[in-house]
């Protein structure tokens, strides 16, 4: 006898001002060659009030029961007397539809219908819509389908749009509507799907969300959008600085022209840009920041397409041509801008390889870089692995900017596209953000710098607080060249539950950037300490923070049986890589040559991912240890 498959999982919400619709549809497998009779259960989600409900089988509606919490209980804890399996218990408390499923015929499929109605319900100005996921865990097999479409629509205009747990793409279609999609082919889901809106008619539309258990400090997560509002978009200045040198001969560079061109296609009507080509030496297209007109962008898009590889990587020349166009330019009516002109200036940097010509050396190019460059932001896209990812990091980092590397085989095109419809917009730079409430102690922000804000997009801050009451949160930024402040009433409580997955968040962002600290500036005793202090707390397992562990308590002489990672220990081939991962983090502050090559890519790629973790998958990305075929136990991986 072998458990019945879940093929198909599709779910299709709409949401109307507080009201939810949610319809779903799940195919079942019957895998074995004898009739099936099955007993469906849905967990109800936390909270929710269910006025309607409908559900078919094969398109026949059928009756199902309603159990109470009680009776739901003393069907988990039998189910899980049974298996022994303790996970079904995370849904004790909530009520669940039952149904009895008959026939299930043989090496056949049966498909369920589940449409329900719940009222939402609204705190502090946020929203939050909960689906149950996590149940899909126990299929016998992988899904082979599983999606998720959220649809909101409501009177006000619709703000922060934030899913803390999975990787989603939001589609907004004018300030009150938009769709939230996931999807995903062969996986076993093991969360939750989460989604936490505000609709208001504040400009930024300011909102907090708070993590407590009492007696102890507490989290929380400050979420701020000017939703998609085109009369807050302000107009920016931006120079594409794209490497040409020999080596990004063939499909590298074909992949830069074309999302070059979309770029360029994309600019706004009182955007001014600059395309600076650069291998030996530097090459700028007007020697200016030129108003985009449709005549300027033709003559973009010919110099785009006549791009070709040849010569060395003058990267320092190139980026100091780039920083010295800041602020000078002409306006639309071809007057001169004449000194700093307000505006945003943005600088998307491309290159795939090493600097060869001019300076070199990365100690001697940052600082440079930096100063030249203050208030501009360098975002740095590395193509392929032969780049030096301190370098590009640091320029980064240091602008208030991004940094992406582009792998063999990965679509720069896609990649470079995508990226800039997120930043196409700006609305407000040069953010800081303060509590009015002297009660209230707030520390440990991430980031701690904080990014410019774009339109349709959410600024998110994790921090942690002391003392508890109402504070003024007010964020100040730089519109138009001057200093603006919004401000919103927001709520620290002494105690506050039901958001487990915010501290966790939370100390993924902050190992991740002391895991970076390790990695650009080296170890020390008190960056080692914070990240094992986290990892075991909040269970951040990465093959970086879990050997941190292991080599602490080995420090420390904790006994085998009570040490946090028994079974990894065991597990020799994965604890070697682990430690060899470590090993070469440490190892990149120490040598300059450690700095580029595939390892330190994917250094560069996991630490980025554990400090900007937005929810649970991707965190779970960014980390994770999968165990070895010849490691004891489940094959679920190290937890």
């Amino acid at each position: 006898f072998a458990p019945l498959e879940v093929r198909r999982h599709q779910v299709s919400v709409e949401i109307r001002e507080l009201a939810a619709t949610t319809t779903v549809e799940q195919e079942f497998f019957n895998p074995n060659h004898t009739v099936l009779e099955g007993t469906y259960l849905f967990p109800l989600p936390s909270g929710a009030v269910i006025d309607r409900l409908a559900m078919e089988i094969d398109g026949k509606l059928s009756e199902a029961e309603l159990l109470p919490a009680d009776r739901a209980r003393a069907i988990y804890e039998e189910i899980v007397r049974k298996s022994r399996d303790p996970a079904l218990l995370e849904y004790v408390g909530r009520g669940a539809f039952r149904l009895r499923v008959f026939p299930i015929q043989p090496r056949a499929g049966k498909l369920v219908r589940l449409r329900y109605t719940q009222l939402l319900k609204s705190d502090s100005g946020l929203t939050e819509y909960v689906y149950p996921l996590n149940t899909e865990k126990f299929s016998s097999a992988p899904l082979e389908r599983v999606s998720i479409s959220v649809e909101l629509e409501g009177r006000l205009p619709l703000k922060s749009l934030y899913c803390p747990s999975h990787e989603v793409e939001i589609r907004r279609d004018g300030e009150r509507r938009a769709v939230v999609g996931w999807e995903a082919r062969r996986v076993w889901p093991d969360t939750d799907f989460k989604l936490v809106f505000s609709r208001q008619s504040d400009p930024l539309g300011i909102s907090l969300l708070a993590s407590r258990r009492a007696g102890q400090e507490g989290y929380f997560l400050l979420l701020a959008s000017p939703g998609l509002s085109p009369g807050q978009v302000q107009p920016k200045d931006i120079c594409f600085v794209v490497d040409t040198s020999g080596s990004m001969a063939g499909g590298k560079l074909e992949q830069a022209r074309r999302a070059l061109a979309f770029c360029l296609d994309n600019l706004n009507a009182g955007d001014r840009f600059e395309v600076i080509r650069f291998a030996t030496e530097a090459e700028a297209l007007f020697g200016e920041l030129a108003p985009a007109g449709p005549a300027a962008v033709r003559r973009a898009q010919d110099f785009v397409s006549g791009l070709k590889p040849l010569g060395g990587t003058a990267i320092g020349d190139a980026l100091a041509a780039a920083l010295r166009l800041r602020g000078g330019g002409r306006e639309a009516g071809g007057q001169e801008a004449g000194g700093r002109s307000g505006r945003p200036y943005l600088v998307v940097f491309l290159t795939d390889g090493l600097p060869t010509v001019g300076e070199t050396r990365e100690e001697a190019l940052v600082p440079v870089i930096l100063q030249a460059g203050q208030g501009t932001r360098i975002f740095c896209f590395g193509i392929g692995t032969d780049v030096n990812t301190h370098l590009l990091d640091r320029i980064a980092e240091g602008s208030r900017a991004l940094s992406r590397y582009v792998l063999p085989g990965e679509d720069l095109e896609l990649v470079l596209s995508s990226f800039y419809s997120k930043i196409r917009d700006p609305v407000l730079a040069d953010l800081a953000l303060s509590f009015s409430n002297p009660k209230v102690r707030v520390s440990g922000l991430e980031p701690a710098a904080l990014p410019d804000l774009f339109n349709g997009e959410v600024l998110a801050v994790f921090g942690r607080y002391s003392g508890s009451g109402a504070a003024e949160a007010r964020i100040t930024g730089s519109l138009g060249g001057k200093q603006v402040q919004f401000a919103a009433e927001v709520d620290f409580p002494a105690a506050a539950g039901e958001q487990d997955w915010l501290p966790r968040l939370w100390a993924a962002r902050r190992v991740g950037r002391l895991l970076d600290e390790i990695r650009l500036r080296g170890d020390s005793a008190e960056l080692r300490d914070e990240v094992v202090a986290l990892a075991r707390e909040h269970g951040i397992v990465t093959p970086y923070t879990a050997y941190l562990v292991l080599e602490d308590e080995a420090r420390r002489g904790v006994a085998p049986e009570l040490r946090s990672f028994r079974d990894l220990e065991q597990d020799r081939e994965v604890s070697a890589a682990a430690r060899g991962k470590l090993d070469s983090v440490r190892a990149e502050a120490k040598a300059p040559e450690r700095r580029t090559g595939a390892e330190a890519v994917a250094n560069a790629q996991s630490v980025l991912g554990l400090k900007n973790s937005r929810n649970a998958e991707a965190l779970q990305e960014a980390g994770g240890l999968e165990k070895s075929s010849r490691a004891a136990g489940p094959a679920q991986g190290y937890k």
